[in-house]
């Protein structure tokens, strides 16, 4: 009886510990969406677009836990995505979001982001890398001066 008692409170735990982990997937996942809508915006060259993608970033980091993330990490996005926002040049914008997708791709590596691959990608040109939902290069060091600049450098599953 004891037995059972003990595999039935590591089964509450296991089924605890994996409802978080999906939450807390669910809160990091909605950043990476941000992200992704921070990036499509300077590849596009919209700097007005840029700024707001980068205050729903901002707001987003606001509603995790910092059990989730950590308070310095989030903190440190925040940042980034603030200079993003308060930045009213394009050049201003993508020098800052150098940072900010270094920091994301560190962040990729601790979480599932999505359901899908996700691409680090690399400009030479910039030295730069960047998060892609996809192989193809949509460079947002350069837009469409260079949009295709690049080559994917790792996937992470």
């Amino acid at each position: 009886m004891k037995k059972y008692i003990i595999t039935a409170v590591f089964s509450l735990f296991s089924i605890i510990s994996i409802s978080a982990q999906s939450k807390s997937d669910a809160q990091v996942s909605k950043l990476y969406q941000n992200y992704i809508t921070i990036k499509t915006a300077l590849a596009s060259d919209d700097a007005d677009k840029t700024s707001k993608a980068a205050s729903e970033f901002i707001k987003t980091t606001s509603a995790i836990d910092y059990k989730v993330v950590s308070e310095g990490n989030l903190n440190v996005l925040r940042k980034d995505a603030t200079a993003i926002s308060d930045a009213r040049s394009i050049a201003a914008q993508r020098e800052t979001f150098s940072n900010l997708s270094d920091n994301m791709i560190a962040l990729t590596k601790e979480f599932k982001l999505s359901g899908k691959s996700v691409f680090v990608q690399y400009c030479p040109m910039a030295d730069a890398s960047w998060l892609s939902n996809e192989k193809q290069i949509a460079n947002p060091y350069y837009g469409s001066s260079m949009l295709t600049c690049g080559s994917v450098k790792s996937e992470i599953k």
